[in-house]
């Protein structure tokens, strides 16, 4: 695997952030997050993660939007992209 740039590493990191931050918005923690949602809470741990080499698939981002009722549009449409 390719190391990643410089800019991907920062995109990386805006998708973990924005993702922390609508998790954030629904008052829930990582523990309580998974539970609710039947998932591992080390996996939402990865995807916030700004140390995971790997980030998230887009795949991955499209799962957790609609776990929290957003469009991919909306995901992306926030001044964490611009």
């Amino acid at each position: 695997m390719a190391e990643l740039t410089q800019e991907d590493t920062i995109l990386k990191i805006k998708i973990a952030e924005r993702i922390q931050s609508l998790r954030l918005k629904t008052g829930l923690s990582q523990t309580d997050f998974a539970e609710k949602h039947n998932i591992d809470r080390q996996l939402i741990n990865r995807w916030e993660s700004l140390k995971n080499k790997r980030g998230v698939t887009i795949y991955t981002i499209q799962k957790f939007c609609k776990m929290i009722n957003v469009t991919l549009q909306d995901f992306f449409d926030d001044e964490t992209f611009n």
